[in-house]
């Protein structure tokens, strides 16, 4: 016989308002703004060679209350040549996320580096067929490690913070 979920190791559920544990979840998500521009049409599709890609990043979260958030990622794609700006792309997809329980050093992991990893998938395939649906074929953006991220520019804040609070003579030595 199965054994239910409930208090760890006792079998027993817990009596509702009494589950104090950290929970996450995605209520919804969404595009909040999306853009797409072919400012050299017609003549961009006589153009030779393959354009060059250039995707800016950019994580943004909010509080909307106590339990929610909402996390925006936003993708700006460029394509551009020697005879100019292909096309670009402009998206922000964004996500309500509810976190309850959770202390404040466990939520600004998650909604810079967890949430974006969750929104990631969809905001691609809305690049790829913005894309395709403007004549081109269709952008595959590579997979972005937004936990990586996070660390690298947690470590990149410690430094500035660690920097700005040495004293005067140390500061802009090499």
């Amino acid at each position: 016989m199965a054994e239910e979920e409930g208090i760890e190791g006792t079998g027993e559920q817990q009596p509702n308002g009494e589950d104090n544990g950290p929970e996450f979840g995605l209520i919804m998500q969404y595009v909040k703004d999306l853009s797409f521009e072919n400012p050299n049409s017609p003549a961009v599709y006589q153009w030779q060679g393959a354009p060059k890609i250039d995707v800016q990043v950019n994580i943004g979260a909010n509080s909307l209350g106590s339990d929610i958030h909402e996390v925006a990622l936003r993708l700006d794609v460029t394509a551009s040549a020697d005879d100019g700006v292909a096309f670009k792309v402009d998206l922000i997809y964004a996500g309500l996320f509810g976190a309850r329980n959770v202390p404040d050093e466990q939520l600004h992991p998650f909604m810079l580096a967890e949430a974006p990893r969750l929104l990631f998938p969809f905001a691609r395939r809305i690049v790829s067929d913005a894309v395709r649906d403007g004549g081109f074929p269709p952008l595959m953006l590579d997979p972005i490690d937004f936990g990586a991220l996070y660390m690298q520019r947690a470590a990149q804040a410690q430094a500035e913070l660690g920097e700005s609070q040495a004293p005067p003579e140390v500061t802009g030595q090499a």
